[in-house]
This record gives C-alpha cells, structure tokens and sequence, in this order.
C-alpha cells in the first residue's frame, strides 16, 4: 500500500515542485493539499502544470485535523504553525519533514538572533534531525522529525562539507551566493516585482541571513573549528538557481593534488552531488534536477597558508527545496532516496 502523504502550506512555487513529483511518486499518495489562499479550489487553480493530473482541493482545516490520518506530512509553514503541527502529531506515528527553518538551528539564542523573535518552542528543536543526507544519512533514516536544510544552507554544506571533514576548515570565510526569484516566493513584493528584478542585481541581510546559523552548526559538526561565516547574498534576474562562491585559506603544506581531488572523494558514492571534470559548476546544468554541482580552483601560496576558491550551484527548488525534502522521506519511509527524483535536469 502507498503511504499516505499530506502537503501544508502548498499554494507557493516549493508546494509547485513538491506536488510535482509526488503525483509522480510511485510509493506515496498524497491525500490532503492545506493552504490558506485557494481554498475549495482545485490545485491546477494555483498550478496549472499539475491541469489534469489531480482532482485534489485545497483545504485550510485546523493543524491538527491536517495532520491526522496520514503517515507523513511535508511542510512550508510559517515557524509558529510548523510547531503547532508538530505538537498536533504527539502519540502518533506520523512523520515531518518540515521546510520552513523552525527547527533548523538547534541553539535558541541563535535563532533568536536571526529570525528575530525567540524560538516559540524551544524544547522540541531536540526532537529534530537536520535534512541534509550527504551529511545525516542515517540519522535522517531512523528520524521521526527532519527539518530540511535551506536552499543558500545546501549550497554552502555541500560546498564546504569536503574542507570540514578533511579537517582545513578553520576561522573565517567568506561567501557570496547569488538566488533566483522563487526563493522569496509566490507573493510579489517591491523588490521580486517582475519589472525590477528582471534587470537588477541587489544584496539583501549581508552578513545576516537566517541561513547564516545553520551553515555554521553544520559545518561544525561536520569538523570545522572556530568557523566564522561571513554570507552575502544577492538576489539576480533568475526565476529559479543558486549559485554561490566562498572563499577560504588551508595550509600551505596541503598539496594542489590533494586539495584538488578532494570534492571528488568526498562526494564519489553521493548521487545528488556531481563534480564536473572539465568545468566549473553552473546553475544551467543543474536546473530542475536534484543534484548539485561543487567545483574549485587554486590561489598561490602566501606565507603559511593558500587561498582556495570554491564554487557551487544547485535549483533552489528541488535540491535547495521540494526536492531535497522528498529525499528525506524517501529515507525516512525506507524508499530508495531516488524515488521521484532521477530526472535529469532541464538544459538549456
């Protein structure tokens, strides 16, 4: 028998993709699509490239009656309704996967700082494993609650993970990540707004994006020491793709051998994460699939240490979003982790 899924918070572009594959998921059935806008409507009302594959409606029933009935649910809430769902599903057996960066980080001061309110349920962050398999794979197959990494968080692990683990990551780095409009989702705003965006390059929250904690807890459970991350992001006219670039100094000692072959060796049994052999990452290669692509080059020595330039790229909607958090339940269910997630990518 399928396991029966329900989706909140499914009006946005991540409900878009998420929907998507899961109408094409042959082990999952989702029975129950909740949102606050739509309501009574058909699914194809807000996303008409699902006309004709479901007759589901949108619902908008309270979080506990949303919750009931199924055997997992898949979430892009609000922080404060993740946790009401959350408390909804006590004494059950139903699984989350929770997309929203409610349980993310697990200190509560730094949650605090920067999503700028205290942790409106401190004490289940414990309950919560963080979604990201390259790093949590087993943990992530025996975990009731997954919160899924964020799109910027993915790039940047996925990025660094290798140098952490190797143990070269240390004191400070600096990233730029540069996003595509879907990420601020469904919702215009001055700033998404077509006519803007659609020629314009703006940095929004410089060295202080909500992904900023997570990188760093992940990073340094991964094997990084005394990390400090400083994060820029940008926003640019695309509608869907994360690129980013960090830039970071190792000992001199390291060989260029070995720094260079390090991504590949690190990343060679993972199939959602590629390094390309004759170029650099870019987000066309990447786009509508759930793999991600990391890629390096080389500064020279100076004095004790070597700069190292490390460039990343994924779809902020699958690998940084729907697709990503898919792939958690897959391994939560016990499904092949690939299930629904094989396509290749869209090109050009």
């Amino acid at each position: 028998m399928k396991a029966k899924v329900a989706v909140l918070g499914a009006s946005g572009f991540a409900g878009a993709e998420l929907l998507r594959r899961l109408l094409d998921h042959p082990q999952l059935e989702v029975v129950r699509v909740c949102a606050n806008d739509h309501v009574g409507e058909l699914v194809s009302r807000a996303h008409p490239h699902l006309e004709g594959l479901t007759r589901l409606r949108f619902e908008n029933p309270p979080h506990a009656e949303a919750a009931r009935g199924v055997d997992a649910v898949i979430m892009g809430l609000p922080h404060g309704a993740s946790c009401e769902v959350v408390a909804a599903v006590a004494g059950s057996n139903t699984r989350i996967v929770d997309m929203s960066g409610a349980f993310r980080v697990q200190n509560p001061a730094s949650y605090a700082h920067y999503y700028g309110a205290p942790h409106p349920r401190p004490e289940l962050l414990g309950e919560f494993v963080y979604g990201l398999p390259e790093l949590n794979r087993e943990r992530i197959r025996g975990a009731r609650f997954v919160a899924s990494a964020g799109c910027f968080a993915t790039t940047i692990e996925l990025m660094l993970l290798p140098f952490a683990q190797a143990g070269l990551l240390r004191g400070s780095v600096e990233v730029v990540g540069i996003t595509g409009s879907s990420g601020a989702g469904a919702s215009p705003s001055p700033t998404t707004h077509h006519p803007v965006r659609a020629h314009n390059l703006r940095t929004y929250k410089p060295l202080d994006h909500a992904h900023t904690p997570e990188i760093v807890e992940t990073l340094t459970a991964g094997g990084a020491r005394e990390l400090s991350l400083r994060f820029v992001p940008v926003s640019a006219p695309l509608s869907r793709g994360i690129f980013a670039t960090a830039f970071l100094r190792v000992p001199a000692h390291v060989s260029e051998d070995e720094l260079r072959a390090l991504p590949a060796r690190t990343y060679r049994n993972e199939p959602c994460v590629l390094v390309p052999e004759a170029r650099l990452p870019e987000v066309v290669a990447v786009l509508g699939s759930n793999r991600a692509e990391v890629g390096l080059t080389l500064g020279p020595v100076e004095g004790e240490t070597r700069g190292v330039t490390v460039f990343g790229a994924l779809d902020n909607l699958v690998k940084g979003g729907a697709g990503q958090a898919l792939q958690n339940l897959n391994l939560m269910l016990g499904l092949d982790e690939l299930t629904a997630l094989s396509a290749i990518g869209l090109y050009p």
